[in-house]
């Protein structure tokens, strides 16, 4: 017959031990799973039942955050209730600069996103839209919106539609870039003929189909003269219609004429205001109250 293995006494108190020491390090390791589950599902609902949807606008080429200081003050003067306004600055070692604030209950608070490296150029743009997407993670972990809509002057166009193509999708799950509008954005730089792409804007056609089908796109351009604002060629503007027609839901171009029509003074132009009011704010009532400061503690104010 055989003989059933028997354990010794001193053998079964140092089975138990290991047993008794797996199930603490169950436990150990169970806790802050638990806790970070939970964290994680309070942030997606304050997520899905956030109202906020701030305008983020990013400044183009040699610009920096208070680029649309004249802009925004003309919005908040023909808006009936003010828009609170922040703006970011991304440092080239990553760090980030905050001035302003958003008010508690302000539902269409505007940001404004800079870069140390203002520079001009494709390697440029491509540097920039990165550091967008750190400044955009910032932003969307701690006001927790589930939509917002973007403003690009100039390179600021390009920028955002290469995060569009690049980056977005991080996020496209959780939060919906509703609106975009780009103002005197050269989506080909200085050639006037469509056919001689540059290679930025072989790029953009590469990866258009990443762009968001139900995005609405407005591309507007001055005309200083009959084919150019001054510094960008019409044609320039016009060839994004190549990258978002069929793309997304809908690509409407608007041309800017009168005073401020030239590239440079275009984010002052009355059109253009009008256009940000109709189209990208909302222009319901609403009082905002201000609260204290409500940034991070690693929040270094932009020098």
């Amino acid at each position: 017959m055989k003989r059933l293995y028997q354990i010794s006494p001193a053998g079964r108190r140092k089975l138990l031990r290991v047993i008794f020491l797996m199930v603490v390090i169950t436990v150990l390791m169970a806790i802050p799973t638990f806790f970070w589950m939970r964290d994680a599902n309070r942030q997606l609902a304050r997520r899905h039942n956030s109202v906020r949807s701030p305008l983020i606008m990013v400044p183009g080429s040699s610009a920096g955050q208070n680029r649309f200081d004249r802009l925004v003050k003309k919005l908040n003067n023909s808006a009936p209730r003010r828009h609170s306004y922040m703006k970011m600055k991304v440092y080239n070692s990553g760090r980030i600069g905050y001035s302003g604030s958003i008010a508690k209950n302000d539902n269409d608070p505007i940001i404004v996103i800079a870069f140390e490296n203002n520079h001009d150029g494709y390697s440029n743009i491509k540097k920039q839209a990165k550091m967008l997407n750190a400044a955009f993670e910032q932003l969307s972990d701690e006001y927790s919106f589930n939509n917002f809509k973007a403003f690009g002057h100039s390179n600021g166009g390009l920028i955002w539609t290469y995060w569009l193509e690049h980056y977005y999708y991080q996020y496209s799950d959780e939060i919906t870039m509703k609106k975009l509008m780009t103002l005197g954005s050269p989506y080909n730089f200085s050639e006037r003929n469509v056919n001689n792409r540059t290679q930025m804007f072989s790029d953009f056609l590469k990866y258009r189909k990443r762009l968001p089908a139900n995005l609405v796109v407005y591309s507007l351009m001055g005309t200083e003269t009959y084919d150019s604002d001054g510094l960008v060629p019409e044609q320039s503007v016009e060839a994004g219609k190549y990258i978002f027609q069929k793309q997304v839901k809908s690509f409407t171009m608007l041309t800017l004429t009168g005073k401020d029509a030239q590239h440079s003074s275009l984010p002052q132009n009355k059109q253009v205001v009008q256009a940000i009011n109709e189209e990208l704010l909302d222009s319901s009532p609403q009082p905002a109250k201000k609260v204290g400061n409500n940034a991070k503690k690693q929040r270094t104010e932009i020098p």
